[in-house]
């Protein structure tokens, strides 16, 4: 399995994703401040991912505070806390993971400062398993929904790289190969950052996964030829009422999967709902540096003067989804319903 995130007594190491797939490189962080920086530059990304990196990031914090009193410890926590918050506004995940850090400190305040480091460190190792238990959940869920042969289109990354491990939309296609079916997988580059050609890509051709890389705007193409079976994707947000956050470019491949009858389906664990919003047009949107587009690989491809924009995510409304994919099952239309369903589950 690859190893995206992981917790030694070194620190926090984290494969480089902004280095694939030319290098293979693992990065060690000593300092939380190391984590938040990985996170907001895209060292590490993905909402799972993101999620258990903030985890340990505060995880390493607290473990590292130069502090003699609870009370230096309480500040400290909350500026720790807050660096993590910073980072990347679009994916809950991220404060989903820091609520739950700070429900374990509150817990544990009254046994001492070093009862909290222990239990912060525990917690975030927890939280690292389930989500690659969440993961292989999806998978025997979702790999249900598809053929037993399928050419699937997949837009970004939302596999081992974007969790802890094993992956949410590849994760299904992974559990749909286990399961004896023949898949091949169609990946858009998913500019600016070419996650889908740089990353998917490389984590498919690794598992022997068949897979062709096609530009973004390909898809139509191959939509409308036939060519695609279903698209799966991941989720860094989801409403109540089922629209979805994702990487830029997922709505435009939405409303053509619509457009020529193709299934479109959204993988993400429950910690992806966020039920405290009505729709997605209260997701906040991350606009990213306008110099991920004005530059590939250190070559000016805009003019100077031309201004850019840049935002790091879309949001496809609910009329465009056919299901969406958790670790407790599948919620269908009306998602008003069905995500509040599963939600409620095991509470």
């Amino acid at each position: 399995m690859i190893k995206t995130i992981e917790w030694t007594e070194s620190g926090v190491v984290m494969l480089d994703q902004k280095l694939l797939p030319a290098r293979e490189v693992y990065n060690t962080y000593t300092d939380y401040r190391g984590v938040a920086e990985a996170i907001r530059s895209m060292v590490i990304r993905g909402a799972p991912a993101i999620g258990v990196a903030a985890a340990m990031g505060i995880a390493l914090g607290v473990k590292n505070a130069d502090v003699k009193t609870l009370d230096e410890l309480d500040r400290e926590f909350e500026r720790i806390c807050d660096a993590m918050a910073r980072t990347r506004p679009t994916a809950v995940n991220l404060f989903w993971a820091i609520e739950r850090m700070k429900s374990v400190y509150s817990r544990m305040r009254f046994k001492g400062i070093d009862a909290i480091r222990v239990a912060l460190v525990v917690e975030s190792l927890q939280m690292h398993q389930q989500d690659v238990e969440a993961n292989r959940e999806m998978g025997r869920f979702g790999q249900e929904l598809i053929p037993g042969e399928a050419s699937i289109l997949t837009h970004c990354n939302a596999g081992a790289l974007a969790t802890a491990g094993y992956g949410t939309a590849l994760g299904v296609i992974r559990a749909a190969v286990e399961a004896g079916k023949r898949i091949q997988v169609f990946a858009d580059e998913t500019r600016p950052i070419l996650q889908g050609a740089r990353l998917t890509a490389w984590e498919l051709e690794k598992d022997k996964i068949p897979v062709t890389v096609i530009t973004d705007s390909m898809a139509g193409y191959f939509l409308q030829k036939g060519k695609i079976d279903c698209v799966i994707v991941g989720a860094d947000r989801i409403a109540a009422n089922g629209d979805v956050a994702n990487k830029i470019g997922t709505y435009s491949v939405a409303v053509l999967a619509r457009e020529n009858g193709v299934p479109f389906y959204v993988a993400a664990p429950v910690s992806t709902l966020d039920l405290s919003i009505p729709d997605g047009s209260c997701i906040p949107i991350e606009e990213r540096d306008p110099e991920e587009i004005r530059m590939i690989q250190g070559v000016p491809v805009i003019p100077e003067q031309v201004k850019v924009a840049n935002p790091a995510f879309d949001v496809t409304p609910n009329r465009y989804i056919s299901a969406i994919i958790t670790d407790r099952g599948i919620a269908r239309p009306p998602f008003e319903m069905s995500l509040r369903k599963l939600v409620s589950q095991n509470q």
